[in-house]
């Protein structure tokens, strides 16, 4: 069913990182189930064709376009940003889901661990949500919008060694989404930048794109959980 508010996104483009499973393909569905085109990236796409096919046979108004990318590798991001140019005309939405956690302590782990978790977790984040602005900038939208999914590791350091350097990540999460948030401003646009923590993260996705144009939600928090993600 439509929810109210979501009229305005119809037919426009998503993209949704990590949408081969979990929080990814929940909140795909959900926005072909809105009726968006959305474009759900993983570095294997066999998945989210099998939940593209799911999603037609459901009879969902809005399509789920599977695309191949490894966000570790920017070539890959920029190569994706131009397909979705030149296809779908750009991106309307940016929902930075895709992350990886690696059990790579501080005073063990290994730098290719680090530097795999930063790659994804804060780089690949910063680079599509570069690349979305600039789609919307050059179309002229103006009332866009980026979703960074964190995690309860981005607020609060546990004592497990093997989370530290995740947290470390997921704290950048919450930085780069607020300097975003204030950049934005700066820039005099309306495009909204909002950061999210599990759990019910596609309905609350649906929520945050169902307000109007001038509410600015900047951050939601659910805590009734007590894992790591």
């Amino acid at each position: 069913m439509a929810r109210a508010g979501m009229e305005r996104w119809r037919d426009r483009v998503a993209l949704v990182t990590g949408a081969s499973g979990g929080i990814g393909a929940s909140v795909a569905r959900a926005l072909v189930q809105q009726g968006l085109k959305v474009v759900g990236c993983a570095r294997t796409v066999g998945n989210i064709e099998e939940l593209a096919a799911e999603c037609k046979s459901a009879g969902y108004p809005g399509t789920l376009i599977p695309y191949r990318c490894d966000l570790a590798n920017e070539e890959d991001i920029l190569s994706m940003f131009s397909a979705i140019r030149s296809q779908h005309s750009g991106v309307d939405i940016c929902i930075n889901n895709a992350g990886l956690a690696r059990p790579d302590s501080l005073l063990s782990g290994s730098t290719s661990g680090w530097k795999a978790m930063f790659n994804v977790n804060v780089l690949a984040l910063s680079i599509c949500t570069r690349e979305a602005y600039q789609s919307m900038k050059e179309r002229n939208v103006d009332d866009g919008h980026i979703i960074n999914i964190n995690s309860m590791s981005g607020h609060r350091v546990i004592p497990q060694s093997v989370t530290h350097f995740y947290s470390a990540t997921k704290y950048a999460v919450t930085a780069l989404t607020e300097g975003l948030r204030q950049e934005l401003r700066e820039a005099q646009t309306h495009i909204r930048a909002t950061c999210l923590k599990p759990e019910d993260v596609a309905e609350t996705v649906i929520y945050v794109l169902s307000t109007p144009p001038h509410v600015q939600i900047g951050d939601i928090q659910m805590r009734p959980t007590e894992q790591v993600t």
